[in-house]
């Protein structure tokens, strides 16, 4: 069964950092497209940032962008998030996921929308306090 497992998450104050894990079990992640989503309360799940295992290529929400950083390690079948300088706004549930089929969901400028993604971890969540 392919499923992702999501650890990492927790309080922090603004200006914080947190390094969100993302393992994979029951498939490997090489040439695959790994994304990262985030629910806060009362809102959508919003796309933050994918890697494609592919070709490499990075993306990331404007909202995000150069404060997370994605990886990851093949070795360890993980994609990892890395997030400095976190804010109030950032507080939501993390998941990661997996598209059904490997197309143009992950690209340098667009992330593709959530209901292409069939394989989901239960998520963990961030709070980050004033």
């Amino acid at each position: 069964q392919e499923r992702f497992v999501e650890s990492g998450g927790g309080l922090v104050q603004s200006g914080g950092s947190l390094r969100l894990s993302c393992a994979a079990s029951g498939f490997t992640l090489d040439r695959k497209i790994v994304a990262w989503f985030r629910q806060a309360p009362g809102k959508g799940r919003e796309g933050v940032s994918c890697v494609n295992g592919r070709d490499g290529i990075i993306y990331y929400a404007d909202s995000v962008k150069d404060r997370f950083t994605i990886s990851r390690d093949k070795s360890k079948n993980t994609v990892y998030l890395q997030m400095n300088d976190l804010k109030p706004e950032d507080t939501a549930a993390y998941y990661c996921a997996k598209p059904r089929d490997y197309g143009m969901w992950c690209t340098e400028t667009w992330l593709g929308p959530q209901n292409e993604f069939d394989t989901w971890g239960q998520g963990t969540q961030v709070t980050v306090s004033e």
